[in-house]
Parts: C-alpha cells; sequence; structure tokens
C-alpha cells in the first residue's frame, strides 16, 4: 500500500501529455488543485488549473495555478515571494482533482496566514 511519504503517486515523471490525459477537466476547463507541504503535509490551500496552468506547472516545478475572477494564470509567489516549488504531483482516483505536494517558502495564503484553512475549524466529532 502506498504512503504519502513515497513518490509512488507522483507523476512528474510523465510527459506533460500524459498527465493530461489522466485529469478531468470541468465544463469550464478548470481542475482543483490542493497545495499541500511536501514535509508537514499541512493542507495549504485551494486553486484552480486549466491546461495551461497544468503544463507550465509540470515544466517549471512552480505552482502556476488559473484565476477564476481575472481569468488569467498566475505563479505563487511572483508577486508576494511567497513561492512553492513543486516536488511531487498527484492526480485522484477519478482524475477529477490534482494535488501538488511542495516546499512553501513564506505564508501561503493570501492574508499571511501560514495555510488558507488557518481561519478556525468546527469539530464536527
Amino acid at each position: 500500500m502506498s504512503t504519502m511519504g513515497d513518490d509512488a503517486g507522483d507523476l512528474l515523471f510523465l510527459s506533460p501529455d500524459e498527465i493530461l490525459a489522466r485529469v478531468r477537466f470541468d465544463s469550464a476547463g478548470l481542475v482543483p488543485a490542493i497545495a499541500q507541504d511536501s514535509t508537514s503535509r499541512q493542507v495549504l490551500m485551494l486553486a484552480w488549473m486549466n491546461e495551461e496552468a497544468l503544463r507550465a506547472t509540470v515544466a517549471t516545478r512552480r505552482a502556476t495555478y488559473f484565476s477564476r475572477s481575472r481569468q488569467v494564470l498566475w505563479v505563487k509567489g511572483e508577486t508576494s515571494g511567497n513561492s512553492q516549488q513543486v516536488v511531487q504531483l498527484r492526480v485522484d482516483c477519478d482524475g477529477d482533482a490534482v494535488l501538488l505536494l511542495v516546499e512553501q517558502q513564506g505564508p501561503a495564503c493570501h492574508t499571511g496566514a501560514e495555510t488558507c484553512f488557518d481561519v478556525g475549524g468546527v469539530d464536527v466529532r
């Protein structure tokens, strides 16, 4: 059984076309992308990728996303300096979500929080 500590699920050794063949984009041409710290395994953020963003991420190993509000690509950290170097890329079993294991430099959230999930939670137990 594969664990998060190994690279058995990593797709970065494949060509961009082989990776894209495993991804199911929605009707808007997007797929959700979850960024997770490669060391701590803390979930950092959720963003969206289109085909161009995914290709750029694979080519540069810098997390590149698609802004739904601005309709443009953005490279994480390009303006803030809080970059994400992609060390693994995985696709879920249905192909409708991407997981990026990243080396995060600085806070991941645009608010300055370490993660976009630092706003508190509800205990549902």
